[in-house]
């Protein structure tokens, strides 16, 4: 069954009404998720230009169409809402309510023609993270959540793995280089762990939340690249934290897991010995 068919007439807050409520805000979130992603595939696999912005990280009109898609679906329903997004930069409102947005995350794996690629729109309720969704539209697949309401993967009930030793468990990470520039630390999980893969990026955190995977671990990271992890892991029954154990978004590194594991793993991250700290890729 398509993402498609889970999309239904959503009931949006009306502006000047009563607050939103979580649903509401998830609904225009998968909404606005789906409609962009789908846009992104009209690009997809067809040599699109690569511009490369200030902090050397490649950016095609596939983002930059994407996220005004999401922005206009946003602000649709809910102008005054404050937005963060990575292409478009910041609109100051609502304080309550702020929209975190990455059009394309894993631009390098949609320029390089491979589908593990996602949209990912969260929402801050009050400066907490309530509110997540990621939509692989290569693959049709989407995860999303909201405090209290679960997570979902394509319409059925997401759940984490229930794999209890390191030693049976699949690591996740978006460049296994990267990793390893950073610290001791990733070398180290690798030899306690059955597997690892790269390609990760947001896919990495959507294995971990459908039960596919054990542990996601990004070494540095912004915060429209892990924005909506927060809810959808746990909601999940999984835990998301920063290297040190910190339940945030805004931390400069991220790990996920599927709970059982996360007190072994931080405790290897937090014994790393630091190399260097390199861009995302």
């Amino acid at each position: 069954m398509s993402t498609n068919d889970h999309l239904s007439n959503r009931i949006h807050a009306v502006p000047g009404t009563a607050a939103p409520t979580l649903q509401d805000l998830l609904s225009v979130a998968m909404d606005a998720a789906y409609l962009a992603g789908r846009r992104t595939l009209a690009y997809f696999n067809t040599r699109l230009a690569v511009e490369l912005k200030a902090d050397k990280t490649p950016v095609t009109q596939a983002d930059r169409e994407a996220e005004e898609i999401i922005r206009t679906c946003i602000l649709r329903n809910f102008p005054d809402h404050s937005i963060l997004g990575e292409e478009g930069g910041t609109i100051d409102a609502n304080p309550d309510y702020r929209w975190i947005i990455d059009p394309i995350d894993g631009t390098k794996s949609f320029v390089c023609g491979v589908p593990l690629y996602g949209v990912l729109i969260a929402v801050e309720v009050q400066q907490s993270a309530a509110v997540g969704v990621v939509y692989m539209p290569a693959l049709d697949e989407m995860v999303s959540a909201a405090t209290g309401l679960g997570c979902r993967w394509n319409g059925r009930v997401a759940r984490v793995s229930t794999v209890s030793r390191l030693a049976d468990a699949a690591v996740m990470a978006s460049s296994i280089t990267t990793a390893m520039a950073r610290s001791s630390a990733f070398e180290i999980l690798a030899g306690k762990t059955r597997l690892q893969r790269t390609w990760g990026d947001c896919y990495g955190y959507v294995l971990v939340a459908t039960g596919r995977a054990e542990v996601m671990l990004d070494s540095v990271i912004h915060p429209w690249d892990i924005a909506p992890m927060l809810p959808i892991i746990r909601e999940a029954g999984g835990r998301f934290t920063d290297w040190s154990g910190k339940p945030s978004i805004w931390s400069q590194d991220a790990v996920a897991s599927n709970g059982e594991l996360h007190e072994s793993v931080l405790q290897i991250l937090k014994s790393e010995t630091p190399k260097t700290r390199p861009d995302r890729s």
